[in-house]
């Protein structure tokens, strides 16, 4: 009868400690802390109104991109947090005659910010505030996404991002749009 006993108390303290750890896990603090935290908030928010963009939909590219780390790089060449392409940095330096820029001005999470948010509101402006579309062209190009709209007659109201046909586009658009909720959930109120 003992071990019994024993055994109910030892479940009884394990289930305990799941339900703590779940709910420990699932709160705003600790979702905030080290799911979704969101360093460079005033740098998001200036350049992302400045840009007239939804902060929290940077905030979601930029976790997607690079988890807020400013020295990230990708195996392609994509620098910082918002992980610009070389020649597409250099090409935004030069639309806003941004003086003297170097590659390694990427890695300042100002400049970084600054020439994303740019980039980005120029495909939202292009794609007409569809944000499937801006963030499918940031990610697979904006060459691929007007073929894309042509070859299957997407219109600008396009909204079912699981069609779209490269998969690393696809999934990227779907968890950029989850952390932008989320964001939302935790920050937005």
């Amino acid at each position: 009868m003992r071990i019994l006993a024993w055994m109910r108390i030892l479940v009884l303290g394990a289930l305990l400690i799941v339900f703590a750890a779940y709910a420990g896990f699932n709160s705003d603090w600790f979702q905030k802390r080290y799911v979704y935290p969101y360093p460079y908030q005033d740098l998001v928010y200036q350049y992302a109104l400045e840009n007239e963009l939804d902060p929290l939909l940077v905030a979601g590219v930029i976790r997607v991109e690079s988890k807020f780390v400013p020295q990230a790089r990708s195996p392609k060449g994509a620098i910082g947090l918002m992980q610009l392409m070389p020649e597409t940095a250099e090409w935004i330096a030069e639309q806003m005659n941004f003086p003297g820029f170097e590659l390694e001005d990427l890695q300042n999470p100002e400049v970084n910010i600054q020439f994303g948010t740019w980039y980005l509101a120029s495909l939202h402006k292009e794609f007409q505030g569809n944000e499937v579309l801006m963030l499918a062209a940031y990610n697979g190009g904006r060459g691929n996404v007007k073929q894309w709209m042509q070859r299957y007659g997407w219109s600008m109201d396009f909204q079912a991002f699981h069609q779209i046909p490269f998969k690393e586009t696809r999934e990227y658009v779907g968890r950029v749009l989850h952390d932008k909720q989320r964001y939302q959930d935790l920050y937005g109120r």
